[in-house]
């Protein structure tokens, strides 16, 4: 088998390639850009489309001149048709994604409202069921603020933030406190609830509706993207050669199944994440 490249004294042959991919663990981006090459094969950039990619690709990669180009291209092992085929695949891989997700976005979009929503909340957790039942009578009485009681009982990092978290997005707080705080109006202070291994006092602050504007629109593309890229990923069976002579490579098909809109669910996240994942209102 001819030698395809030398590094230093050591010969790699094409069928060493494969194995030594999946030794350097690079094999499932490797497959990756495969199947997204397969999807945008028919996605094409008109001149002006594809003259403005490579002058910002050009620029981003500090290459504009042709020394550098040159330099860059033998670096990286590639040809000049390589290299303008890589500036536009972002750009194609944009385009494949309005073509394949764009017409149903407005639908998702409301499929999805419920957890992009995002709220402020003050917050205050504690074991103990009895000094749960005290705060929240407290508060309610107009004792002591939420503020002051946050800062002497609750029990986890909100108690730095007056008991104060957000915004956030619902689906980053417990399903149960999303649920609390999804069906409270501002202001709205919920009794004590156990909540994972926790009581916790929460009232909601702010409600913030999510709004269907042009960032939201490119989110939820990406979103359906991975997620069907995903998918796919998922659905290679990538058997080679080296490992089994009498087995075959088999490909994925490349694109969206009717089964599945590529859709990638958001996880749940105990109460123990909920602040990890938020941040604090000032």
């Amino acid at each position: 088998m001819a030698v395809v490249l030398k590094v230093g004294n050591r010969e790699v042959t094409a069928d060493e390639v494969l194995p030594l991919m999946a030794g350097y663990q690079m094999l499932p981006k490797f497959l990756q850009e495969l199947i997204i090459d397969e999807a945008i094969a028919d996605i094409d950039c008109t001149p002006e489309e594809q003259a403005d990619a490579c002058s910002q690709f050009y620029a981003q990669n500090k290459i504009a001149e042709d020394e550098a180009r040159q330099k860059w291209l033998k670096l990286y092992g590639m040809n000049q048709e390589q290299l303008e085929a890589l500036a536009a695949r972002s750009l194609r891989i944009d385009k494949y994604k309005q073509v394949t997700w764009g017409p149903k976005v407005e639908s998702y979009f409301l499929e999805r409202k419920g957890s992009l929503d995002k709220v402020i909340y003050s917050l205050i957790r504690t074991k103990d069921v009895g000094i749960a039942q005290e705060i929240y009578f407290r508060i309610n009485d107009g004792e002591q603020t939420f503020a002051e009681l946050a800062r002497e009982y609750s029990q986890g990092p909100e108690a730095d933030t007056d008991g104060l978290i957000g915004p956030v997005e619902l689906n980053v707080p417990h399903p149960s406190l999303a649920t609390i705080l999804s069906r409270s109006q501002p202001g709205e202070l919920s009794p004590p609830t156990r909540v994972g291994d926790w009581m916790v006092i929460v009232r909601l602050e702010r409600f913030i509706p999510c709004q269907m504007d042009d960032a939201m629109r490119q989110r939820l593309l990406e979103e359906q993207f991975k997620g069907w890229l995903q998918e796919k990923m998922q659905a290679v069976d990538a058997i080679f050669a080296h490992a089994n002579p009498d087995l075959e490579l088999i490909e994925a098909n490349a694109a969206p199944s009717q089964e599945s809109n590529g859709v990638a669910t958001a996880p749940r996240l105990d109460v123990s994440n909920t602040d990890a994942n938020s941040e604090s209102h000032s």
